[in-house]
C-alpha cells in the first residue's frame, strides 16, 4: 500500500509505522507501538546478560622470603577470590640478588597450593616470566562440573605438576 495510507492507518490506531526491512522491494512496514518494541529487546538483552558470568583474573603478589603470618593473610585472600569464582594468578617477585635463589619463591607457590588443593585446580604450572615466578590457580568446582568421574585424576594430575615444576 502507498505511504499516505499507511501512515493514516497508524495514525486512526495510534501507534507508529515502523520500517522492518528496508532492503527489500517494496521496504516492509508494521503497525506498531515502538516506545513498547523498544523496551521489550532492551529487557530481553537485559535477560541475557544475568546469565553471563564473566571470569576476572585476580593476582596475589609474594616475595620469597615472606613471613609466616602474611603468607597466612595473602591464603585467606585467595580463598575468597576463588570462592567468588576468580582465577588467581600467584606471582612471586625477586629483587637483586634473589633471582638466584627461585628454588625459595617455587616453595611459596607449592605451599599455597598443598593449603588450597581442595578448593583449586592448577590452570598453569609454576614458570618464570622475566624477575617473576607465577602460576594460574582455577575454582575445582570447574572441573567437578564437567564430569564426575575423571575430577580425582585431574587433582592428582595438577599435584604432580606442581611437584614437578622446573624454574
Amino acid at each position: 500500500m502507498d505511504l499516505a495510507r499507511a501512515l493514516q492507518l497508524a495514525r486512526d490506531a495510534e501507534v507508529d509505522l515502523v520500517e522492518v526491512a528496508p532492503n527489500s522491494d517494496p521496504p516492509v512496514c508494521r503497525l506498531l507501538d515502538y516506545g513498547k518494541l523498544l523496551y521489550l529487546t532492551s529487557k530481553k538483552e537485559r535477560e541475557s546478560k544475568k546469565g553471563q558470568r564473566s571470569t576476572e583474573q585476580k593476582e596475589v603478589r609474594f616475595r620469597p622470603n615472606i613471613g609466616t603470618h602474611d603468607l597466612d593473610a595473602k591464603t585467606r585472600k585467595i580463598r575468597e577470590f576463588i570462592s567468588d569464582g576468580s582465577k588467581v594468578k600467584l606471582t612471586v617477585r625477586f629483587r637483586g640478588r634473589e633471582a638466584a635463589h627461585q628454588q625459595l619463591g617455587l616453595a611459596v607457590l607449592k605451599r599455597v597450593a598443598d593449603e588450597l588443593k581442595d578448593e583449586v585446580r592448577l590452570e598453569r604450572p609454576p614458570s618464570m616470566e622475566g624477575r617473576a615466578l607465577s602460576m594460574v590457580l582455577i575454582p575445582a568446582l570447574a572441573s567437578s562440573e564437567k564430569g564426575s568421574d575423571g575430577g580425582s585424576d585431574d587433582k592428582k594430575q595438577d599435584q604432580e605438576e606442581l611437584a614437578d615444576a622446573k624454574t
